[in-house]
């Protein structure tokens, strides 16, 4: 913990995180970067806002019949971002992952924009062998580049795929993309365009290895998410994405982020009570 201390700052905590790091197996993260969103900027502000909002909700799961209280997790606070500095920042993002993995933790972070997911990825193909990465997203997100740029939020999973084995990043719900995207995607990824799977073809085809879960908000239809900034219509229910992530509890999860959260796009908090909601029931189920 000492490595990342000056690294990171606490500013809000979530609901019930304990004050005691060395009993802690699970940690949140906040991942405050949005240098490379394309549309609707704003996403930087959601690992403080889900947090804040995290008292308007109850420790207690009702679909898990769990709560918040029997658990042991700590919220380490939001990264330091050198802002305009992209690299930079997401080599602190390693660095810190890194970091709490040698210590024996399992990372809840909060984004930012999905090109976070990228240094988190990096860190935790270090510790697990044959990591399969869950993303949930209406954009394939498997661009070369976009408007010139090679590291974007739009081009996180093509990244992520030459990080882990072949096929195995799972693309659910994907309804947005180009072309191109969607050729490579059905010779290098698992793509489930526009529907999820059946959990049991999961299991059947991940077995016992470690996991990771990326879930874009914008995964929702926004009129469930609309405060996310690149919306895209004709998405999932809030209910159909809790019902799934509680599902795949079966299989053997070992780190989970929520990204994409545009605080400035809210309508009444909506989108960051449903993430703090999302990642109290990930702190549950995993």
């Amino acid at each position: 913990m000492n490595k990342i201390i000056n690294l990171i700052e606490q500013k809000a905590l979530f609901l019930g995180a304990s004050k005691e790091f060395e009993k802690c197996e699970k940690v949140i993260v906040g991942l405050p970067m949005d240098a490379t969103t394309s549309f609707r900027p704003g996403t930087r502000l959601a690992p403080y806002r889900v947090r804040e909002v995290s008292e308007g909700i109850e420790e207690y799961s009702v679909y898990l019949d769990k709560s918040l209280e029997e658990i042991n997790y700590y919220d380490v606070g939001d990264l330091i971002i050198p802002f305009g500095n992209i690299a930079e920042s997401l080599n602190r993002m390693e660095l810190v992952t890194e970091e709490l993995l040698n210590l024996g933790k399992k990372v809840y972070a909060i984004g930012g924009e999905h090109l976070v997911t990228l240094a988190l990825i990096k860190a935790y193909t270090q510790f697990y062998n044959n990591l399969v990465v869950i993303q949930f997203d209406a954009h394939a997100d498997l661009r070369e580049d976009y408007l010139g740029e090679s590291m974007s939020h739009a081009t996180v999973m093509r990244k992520i795929v030459d990080l882990i084995p072949e096929k195995n990043l799972y693309q659910l719900g994907i309804r947005s993309g180009t072309k191109e995207e969607f050729e490579y995607a059905r010779e290098n990824t698992n793509l489930y365009l526009d529907t999820l799977p059946n959990v049991d073809e999961l299991k059947a085809k991940i077995g016992n290895k470690p996991v990771y879960i990326t879930v874009d908000i914008d995964f929702l239809d926004p009129a469930f998410a609309p405060g996310t900034g690149t919306p895209e219509a004709a998405g999932f229910t809030s209910r159909e994405l809790l019902q799934i992530l509680r599902d795949l509890n079966c299989l053997n999860i070992v780190g989970f982020d929520l990204v994409e959260i545009s605080p400035p796009f809210e309508k009444g908090d909506n989108t960051s009570i449903l993430g703090a909601k999302i990642l109290r029931e990930a702190l549950l189920a995993y």
